[in-house]
């Protein structure tokens, strides 16, 4: 009797937690724009409640502090942000087809959602200071480097070449531009933006050794 009264109210714990876990991410993801708006200097808890659906009470009660719901909000968006190639690796059957794909995929996404790249970054910038913050980010970044190496090998298979980086120089590389595009893109400079995003297949060339 006492094993299945244990039984029990482990799986009663379990269930808690779960609810718990669901209603963090839930309230992570429609907290997440108002994060990207004000950037992570600029909020607090009580600043996000204002500027939200929730009461301060509500995210205090799941999130320790700011730093505790921004790094969940950024987890979750990259969940999906991961995975948005992976359409065009799986279908593509050229490389131009690809490469190109690729590109207007990488420029979209700059522009669409610019204040969640924007938001990343920020974290990103903030776990030079905040060691808090640097197991989380780390793990996202290797995330993120995996979904461009997806995307780099599979570019080399397809003309039978082989990539000419290792993974995280590769990321790096593209990283790289797609941050200088997105300041740019803050400050209005189109044409900065229409200028990387021209030279942005040359690039991906040369982080691809072709076959002789």
């Amino acid at each position: 009797m006492t094993e299945v009264a244990s039984r029990k109210q482990d799986r009663i714990a379990r269930r808690q937690v779960d609810k718990f876990d669901a209603r963090r991410t839930e309230l992570a993801v429609a907290t997440l724009h108002t994060l990207a708006e004000l950037g992570y200097a600029r909020t607090s808890l009580r600043e996000i409640a204002q500027n939200s659906e929730f009461s301060h009470g509500v995210l205090h009660y799941y999130f320790a502090d700011k730093r505790d719901l921004i790094t969940e909000a950024v987890r979750q968006y990259e969940v999906v942000c991961v995975t948005r190639y992976d359409e065009v690796v799986a279908t593509s059957t050229t490389a131009e087809q690809l490469r190109a794909e690729f590109v207007a995929m990488f420029f979209d996404t700059l522009g669409q959602d610019a204040p969640l790249h924007r938001l990343w970054y920020d974290l990103r910038n903030q776990s030079l200071f905040d060691e808090s913050f640097r197991a989380d980010v780390l793990e996202i970044d290797g995330h993120r480097e995996d979904m461009v190496w997806r995307v780099v090998s599979r570019y080399a298979e397809l003309l039978g070449g082989t990539p000419s980086a290792l993974p995280g120089t590769t990321y790096v590389t593209l990283d790289g531009i797609f941050q200088r595009a997105l300041l740019h893109h803050f400050t209005g400079n189109a044409g900065t933006v229409a200028q990387l995003r021209s030279e942005l297949p040359a690039v991906i060339d040369l982080l691809v050794t072709k076959a002789e």
